[in-house]
């Protein structure tokens, strides 16, 4: 089984930073891709940032030049760390990784956590 946990979200004033975690355990043999995800209510789930395990980012336009990606292989965990935040960024944030639970597994699978609400309020 696999395990995705979020954390670090919280209440934040316009302006101001958070930095997002997110750890994978449980039976593990490799992670490709890495990345966060948004929803806000009624709206659908929409693409913010990923990292390749080779350390390749992509990120959204919306977030190009304020939010950063970057993951620890060893620890099996990918970060957002995300500054100049507006109200328009307050959503849930969901991690997401691709990965292959044991060498003979194939294709990869895509795994989601639970998701870490972000809000943006003075």
């Amino acid at each position: 089984q696999v395990q995705l946990v979020e954390s670090g979200g919280g209440l934040v004033q316009p302006g101001g930073s958070l930095r997002l975690s997110c750890v994978a355990s449980g039976s593990i043999f490799s992670i490709n891709t890495m990345g966060w995800y948004r929803q806000t209510p009624g709206k659908q789930r929409e693409l913010v940032t990923t990292i390749t395990r080779g350390g390749t980012t992509t990120y959204a336009d919306f977030v190009k030049g304020r939010f950063t990606i970057s993951r620890d292989n060893a620890k099996n965990t990918v970060y957002l760390q995300m500054n100049s935040l507006k109200p328009e960024d307050t959503a849930v944030y969901y991690c997401n990784a691709n990965i292959r639970r044991y060498s003979t597994d194939w294709p990869p699978r895509d795994y989601w956590g639970r998701g870490t609400q972000v809000t943006v309020s003075s």
